[in-house]
């Protein structure tokens, strides 16, 4: 295998650090976009950190790799009473934990890992339940706390989890990464040590990879686990080499410095696709690029500012500069790749009179002034936020409202957005479990509305909310549909957001990577992958 150099973007000391052990050692590295903010997918809702956390938790249920089914994760089966209440989960024998400088297990995975890790999000008693800022925001925006019920310990592998309604959508939920399993053993000695925080930082889990060290910025590394459930991986070393700047990834894959990068600029595909090196891999994301208005604040309380918004703004011209042909302009708040999009809604047309029109109808004649967040970031759903940004703030100045473009570094940019401080700003979202819900409920519903949840807009109306609510609560696919299209009416007449695009998805690989499949749900997974010699 030829050595992959390590340039000069990674600094000298990180390159050394990471020197493959032996010469025949089979080092992987991934030019990532952006730094984790922790390796607990529970205080997360960024793909950014559910990558990094991923190679190490697993779940208790898993999405078989790229594709949506349900399979067997550290539980080997699982039953559903008739019911539909009762979740019975039997756990694999023999399950290992990862071990590191501070902790060496004593025992292997079993029922009480599982507890302790659902309780720490649902439990404000459990000793970590504040541990690292304490934000369980998918958690708390899929109503956890209250559609739970119970979770018990039949035995050492059995997990009983009693819910207190129809939840739809459940299973694939477990199967999420804020589900993720920790060692309840670990966490127990790091609070004796006075070190809690550490079960976040440097984590212990059951994984394929188990991690090594963490320089913010810059570099994480990961080695394979010799006694990984799964079977040990082909790859002996995975690095995660931080780039934010989607031209010096793909500086570096053409280099040799990286065998995989993420979400490459949309007019480099031609070129990637013409060089020998590189294999690009493409898929229609489920997915969905946006830009919110935060309803608590004016003059965003007021429906007619935001369909203003939304006709001042020229989508198509956005589409056509930003995604150039790997992406369509968004209507609806789902893709129209996933069941109950709504087709007959029509999107609010591009119309500058108009906007001008109904500012003056709410008390802005003369227009205003306002923030506009973007995203410090590609995503997948928005290859370019500071690009799109400066071409609303060119469009609205045109009907009289004077924009400011605002950004913060990844991690506190989201927390932000979410503490509500904008008055509009942009996000997305990619899907996470293939149901509407984990967009319309998640995104949009009530419960998500709270400071530090994901519905950015911070709308709650509540006849949306009830039609979400309610599909939720019957399994029904039929029903759900009609339901979730009416809630889909609801969201456009309402208009918390201007919806921008829906994009197609790309992952550029070294043509020595074997077996990389890319993920509906937009997660990077290294499991699985082998480099030719």
């Amino acid at each position: 295998m030829k050595r992959i150099l390590l340039g000069a973007g990674l600094g000298m000391a990180a390159a050394l650090a990471l020197a493959a052990p032996a010469q025949a050692a089979k080092t992987l590295v991934y030019c990532s976009e952006g730094s984790p903010e922790n390796f607990t997918p529970a205080l997360n809702t960024t793909g950014t950190s559910w990558d990094a956390a991923l190679p190490v938790i697993n779940t208790l249920v898993q999405f078989e790799r790229g594709g949506t089914k349900v399979v067997p994760g550290l539980a080997e089966s699982w039953t559903i009473s008739d019911d539909g209440l009762v979740y019975t989960f039997k756990l694999r024998a023999g399950v290992k934990w990862h071990s590191n400088n501070d902790f060496k297990p004593t025992r292997d995975l079993n029922a009480d890992d599982v507890i302790w890790s659902i309780e720490r999000q649902w439990k404000k008693e459990h000793p970590f339940h504040k541990v690292s800022g304490g934000a369980y925001d998918y958690f708390a925006d899929m109503a956890m706390p209250s559609l739970l019920k119970s979770v018990e310990k039949v035995d050492a592998l059995t997990v009983k989890i009693t819910l207190n309604a129809i939840e739809a959508p459940f299973l694939a939920n477990v199967a999420m990464p804020f589900m993720g399993i920790h060692s309840a053993e670990y966490a127990e000695a790091m609070l004796k040590k006075g070190t809690p925080e550490k079960v976040d930082q440097a984590p212990i889990g059951t994984g394929p990879f188990q991690f090594v060290a963490y320089q913010k910025d810059a570099v994480i590394r990961f080695k394979a686990f010799d006694a990984f459930w799964g079977g040990k991986q082909a790859i002996d070393n995975l690095v995660f080499a931080i780039t934010p700047d989607a031209a010096v990834r793909l500086a570096k894959l053409k280099a040799g410095e990286c065998h995989v990068m993420s979400y490459p600029n949309p007019a480099d595909l031609d070129a990637m696709k013409k060089d020998a090196s590189i294999n690009v891999q493409e898929q229609e994301g489920l997915n969905v690029g946006y830009l919110a208005f935060n309803t608590l604040k004016k003059p965003f309380d007021d429906v007619k500012v935001r369909r203003a918004v939304s006709m001042a703004i020229d989508k198509k011209a956005i589409v056509d500069a930003v995604y150039q042909g790997a992406g369509s302009p968004a209507k609806n708040p789902i893709p129209p790749t996933m069941w109950s999009y709504n087709k007959a809604i029509e999107d609010y047309p591009y119309d500058q009179e108009r906007a001008k029109k109904l500012l003056a109808e709410a008390g802005y004649p003369n227009g205003f002034e306002t923030d506009l967040w973007a995203m410090p970031v590609s995503r997948p759903y928005n290859p370019n936020a500071k690009r799109v940004a400066e071409m609303m703030q060119a469009d609205l100045a045109k009907v009289g409202i004077k924009s400011k473009v605002v950004q913060y570094e990844w991690g506190e940019y989201r927390k932000r957005m979410q503490q509500g401080e904008q008055q509009m700003g942009m996000l997305g979202w990619t899907g996470d479990n293939g149901d509407p819900d984990n967009f319309l409920y998640t995104l949009l519903g009530c419960e998500a509305a709270r400071p530090g949840g994901n519905n950015l807009s911070k709308w709650c109306n509540k006849e949306f909310d009830s039609l979400v609510v309610q599909a939720k609560r019957t399994n029904d696919i039929a029903a759900r549909t009609k339901l979730y299209e009416q809630a889909q009416v609801i969201f456009k007449e309402e208009a918390p957001w201007y919806t921008i695009a829906h994009s197609v998805v790309y992952m550029g690989l070294n043509k020595a990577v074997q077996g990389y499949k890319m993920d509906p749900f937009g997660i990077h997974y290294f499991d699985g992958l082998d480099l030719k010699q």
